[in-house]
């Protein structure tokens, strides 16, 4: 919006991005770029190109409401209906949901991207999966259920202390009166999540809604037949889990033997 907003201040002054960028001080590359959307105004880039191309504050109010989303878009989507559902009931096999990563954790999955992703992409993507935690502190609060693979608490991101001060921040987050968290034992001879993990959502709207995330990228299941069956199959890995109070249980011996 800022970018398409730019362009048409800059057009209607008769000024091509070379000339605006000289007048405010920024190469015409940077200039193509924020009206691309490739990149925030950073610095004196709003309140020069206000005043310059005469938008009489437009601009400004403009940068004061942009914002960068460091997610994919698929998962740009998800977030969006994360952050006012109801209910969210997520189930996990290979790592910890970003709802409970604490910030060391979360630093060291984002480590593991393939391609590797520069030190600034890295802090900015850590940074939008904390703020997204605000989850367990909306008012009113939202029903919240995870259920994780053992294995999942046992893979030691970023060394072993950091998994165990991970390990005590699930068990602080499980305290909480609207939050359970279940761990499947290894050792199950039947298993209700054997296609993968995934995350059910109960929109404000009482519309129900399953995300599934793969290698390449994110969807939702919207059509009623399936996510009822997604939710049946996630109710029958909780019954499948062991029970919250078991898995407190667990999860603090094993933050112990660390």
């Amino acid at each position: 919006m800022f970018g398409a907003l730019l362009r048409f201040y800059r057009e209607r002054a008769g000024l091509t991005q070379e000339a605006l960028g000289q007048r405010i001080g920024f190469s015409k590359s940077q200039v193509a770029m924020v009206e691309r959307g490739a990149r925030p105004p950073k610095g004196s880039f709003a309140p020069m190109s206000d005043d310059t191309l005469n938008a009489q504050g437009a601009l400004l109010v403009a940068a004061t409401h942009f914002r960068v989303s460091h997610l994919p878009r698929w998962t740009a989507e998800y977030a969006e209906e994360e952050a006012k559902a109801l209910a969210l009931y997520s189930y996990q096999n290979h790592l910890v949901p970003g709802q409970l990563q604490t910030e060391a954790y979360a630093r060291a999955v984002f480590n593991c991207h393939c391609p590797p992703l520069n030190d600034g992409e890295v802090e900015a993507r850590v940074a939008t999966r904390l703020d997204r935690q605000q989850l367990f502190r909306r008012d009113p609060a939202p029903v919240v259920s995870f259920v994780l693979e053992q294995i999942a608490l046992t893979r030691p991101l970023g060394g072993r202390e950091v998994l165990k001060d991970q390990l005590h921040h699930i068990l602080r987050i499980a305290q909480l009166r609207n939050v359970e968290v279940q761990v499947m034992p290894p050792d199950r001879e039947s298993h209700a999540g054997l296609n993968g993990p995934m995350i059910l959502l109960e929109t404000e709207e009482r519309r129900r809604l399953a995300y599934i995330e793969g290698q390449s990228g994110g969807f939702f299941v919207a059509e009623q037949a399936d996510v009822s069956d997604l939710f049946a199959r996630y109710g029958i890995l909780r019954a499948q889990a062991l029970n919250p109070e078991e898995s407190a249980e667990l999860i603090e011996q094993m933050a112990g033997e660390l």
